[in-house]
C-alpha cells in the first residue's frame, strides 16, 4: 500500500486565504505569498516518489489552472477537524499525511521521514512553533477520533491533539514555521 500526503489547500482566491496575513501586508501580497507558497510544496511534493501527493481543496467544487495535472479531492464538510478526519478515513489501514499548504521550508525529505518514523510509532507530528503542526501522519492503530476536541489556530492546538493518543506511541519531525501573520514572515525572512 502506497503512502500517501494530501496538502490541504484553500482556493487561492483574493481575500479567502491568509487573512491574518492580509492584514499585515495587503491582500494581493497575502495571495501571492499563498500562491507561491502552494506551488513550490506541490512541485517538491509530487516530484518524490516515495509516497503518493494528493491536494485536498476546499471548497470541494473549487476550479482553475492550479488544479491541472494533480490528483485531487474535495475536503469534504465541516470544520477542520471533521474534513481531517475524512481524509484519514480513506486510509484506514494504510500510512496517510497531511501537511498545510503555508510552510515555506517544508520538503519532501520531511514527509519520507514521518512516513519512516511510523515504522516505530503510531502517529508523528511536526510542530509548528506557533504550538500547532504542520504535519500529521498516522498508521492504522490509530485513535478514533483523534481530532476531537483540539483548539485550532492557537497554541494549544498540538497539545489538545496529542491528548488523543494518549495510549499510542507518537514521535516527531523537525519543528518548522507556519506563516499565518506578518510576523511570521518576518520571522521566517530573518
Amino acid at each position: 500500500m502506497t503512502d500517501t500526503v494530501y496538502v490541504f489547500a484553500r482556493a487561492p482566491r483574493l481575500g479567502a486565504v491568509k487573512r491574518r496575513l492580509a492584514a499585515g501586508i495587503g491582500a494581493c501580497a497575502a495571495l501571492r505569498f499563498y500562491r507561491t507558497t502552494l506551488a513550490a510544496t506541490l512541485r517538491r511534493l509530487a516530484a518524490d516518489r516515495r509516497f503518493r501527493t494528493v491536494l485536498a481543496v476546499t471548497p470541494d467544487d473549487a476550479r482553475g489552472p492550479w488544479l491541472r495535472g494533480r490528483t485531487v479531492v474535495g475536503q469534504g464538510r465541516g470544520d477542520l477537524a471533521a474534513r481531517m478526519q475524512s481524509v484519514m478515513d480513506r486510509h484506514p489501514r494504510g500510512r496517510v499525511a497531511i501537511v498545510g499548504a503555508d510552510i515555506p521550508d517544508l520538503r519532501a525529505d520531511d514527509v519520507a521521514a514521518a512516513f519512516r518514523r511510523l515504522r516505530g510509532a503510531d502517529a508523528c507530528f511536526g510542530a509548528a512553533e506557533d504550538g500547532g503542526y504542520w504535519l500529521v501522519a498516522l498508521g492504522p492503530r490509530r485513535p478514533a477520533r483523534p481530532f476531537a476536541r483540539v483548539r485550532w489556530s492557537g497554541p494549544h492546538a498540538l497539545g489538545d491533539t496529542l491528548a488523543n493518543f494518549r495510549h499510542h506511541a507518537v514521535t516527531f519531525v523537525r519543528t518548522l514555521r507556519d506563516v499565518d501573520t506578518q510576523a511570521d514572515l518576518k520571522a521566517l525572512h530573518a
